[in-house]
């Protein structure tokens, strides 16, 4: 069962390592800069609610303190750890957008209404959203998240049985 978006978390970056002697995070983002983190004052680093007392944009990656954190080896024991937020605390979305963690867990149908699968990941290689659907049988494909191609219709979506394999 998938948790409502209440309840869920998004990621935002992973911990990569130490950066220095105090306990600063070097952080592999997950979006296009640190602008995403620092709009929040608290944040989950390994599950645990910490405050976020400063991030430094380092392109594709990041450096951050956290409360807690004030050594090197404090931040090395942290590696590997997911820096989330609750879904709840992220800006409200325009009309036609979404975030593909609400996508992810989604039924998917055929145009008759039987089920085809559904969404385990959504990918992007710079020409759009492309949703990766497994099917019961566990083959996975991936199909345009276009208009007439995958249509979401609130609870499932919709796919054109043109582009199933």
């Amino acid at each position: 069962m998938t948790p409502a978006a209440s309840e869920k978390r998004i990621a935002l970056a992973a911990v990569a390592g130490a950066h220095g002697v105090k306990g600063e995070l070097r952080l592999k983002l997950f979006s296009d800069s640190a602008k995403s983190l620092a709009a929040y004052d608290y944040l989950f680093v390994g599950g645990e609610r910490r405050r976020l007392l400063a991030v430094r944009d380092q392109g594709k990656n990041a450096t951050a303190r956290i409360e807690g954190v004030d050594d090197r080896s404090a931040a090395e024991s942290l590696r590997g750890s997911l820096v989330e937020v609750d879904r709840d605390s992220l800006p409200p979305l325009e009309a036609g957008e979404y975030y593909h963690s609400d996508v992810i867990g989604t039924l998917c149908v055929d145009r008759e209404g039987t089920a085809v699968g559904s969404v385990v990941a959504v990918e992007n290689f710079g020409a759009g959203d492309l949703l990766e659907i497994e099917a019961e049988d566990g083959k996975r494909q991936l199909i345009p998240f276009r208009p007439g191609i995958a249509d979401w219709a609130g609870e499932h979506i919709m796919l054109d049985p043109e582009f199933l394999a």
